[in-house]
């Protein structure tokens, strides 16, 4: 799968992340990611896994894990990007929150609102 709106590189800071290799304006869709459904009989055994880390909440007990480029998108409290869990259709839809300019690393607010800055699992680089 190769994305029209963004390259994965090193960010020199926590790994891999998502640039714009151009401009994006606010309320584009940035990627639909399928995903495989974590019923909620497993989740206790994802938990004991590297993918404890790359789960998204799907409905009110069970867990997703994203494909396609849905896992590579950095936190911050600070996100150009949102997304959307459509449960039909088996999708999450990252979106543009505000422009972002060419160059720019996209990133979401793991909490999943934009502007909720709970703490997470791990130490927030800003």
């Amino acid at each position: 799968m190769v994305s029209n709106s963004f390259k994965i590189k090193d960010t020199q800071k926590y790994g891999r992340g998502a640039f714009a290799i151009c401009d994006i304006k606010k309320g584009e869709i940035i990627e639909a990611s399928p995903v495989i459904v974590i019923p909620k009989e497993e989740v206790e055994h994802l938990n004991k896994t590297i993918l404890s880390d790359y789960w998204f909440y799907w409905g009110e007990e069970e867990r997703a894990i994203a494909l396609g480029y849905g896992s590579i998108f950095n936190h911050s409290y600070t996100p150009n990007a949102s997304f959307y869990c459509y449960l039909p259709n088996l999708t999450i839809y990252f979106y543009a929150i505000r422009d972002i300019k060419n160059g720019e690393e996209i990133t979401t607010n793991y909490n999943g609102d934009p502007n909720d800055r709970s703490p997470l699992w791990f130490d927030v680089i800003e």
